[in-house]
């Protein structure tokens, strides 16, 4: 069995087209190889499946999209902030136009907690966009 850090080489057959598309992105990613580019897309998907469990550790950032003048609106975003201390580290606040603003927040927890705190924050009325991006906290061995 091979040791952690090794590396294994191993051969991936696919369509010729579709190998071209993949060429073309790695290049405009900038990846050296193909190799990089397939790690990543693995460690991805790892982390994906990983955060599905529900005590898995993880770190996101929600960005939110308001007007600011929707009645009431900051007053509630910023008692659910309030009622989620041990989940929202921290918030970024940004006036993108004399009515918009954006909110960015930091949130770390076990991923249930935290999808449930952005799905709840999204979910507010007056909130015209909101998008959670998480990551594990977990392993650092791949």
């Amino acid at each position: 069995m091979p040791k952690s850090g090794q590396l294994i080489r191993f051969g991936v057959s696919m369509e010729k087209g579709l190998l071209k598309d993949f060429d073309s992105l790695c290049a405009g990613k900038g990846y050296e190889n193909r190799s990089e580019a397939i790690r990543d897309m693995v460690r991805n998907l790892l982390i994906e499946n990983q955060l599905k469990e529900e005590n898995t550790e993880g770190v996101g950032t929600l960005t939110l999209v308001y007007n600011h003048h929707q009645r009431e609106l900051e007053e509630k975003l910023t008692e659910y902030q309030h009622h989620h201390l041990n989940t929202i580290i921290s918030t970024v606040h940004i006036h993108l136009t004399p009515h918009l603003c954006l909110e960015v927040m930091l949130l770390r927890g076990n991923s249930k907690e935290i999808k449930k705190v952005a799905d709840g924050l999204i979910a507010t009325k007056g909130v015209q966009h909101g998008r959670l991006v998480m990551t594990s906290v977990g392993k650092e061995s791949h």
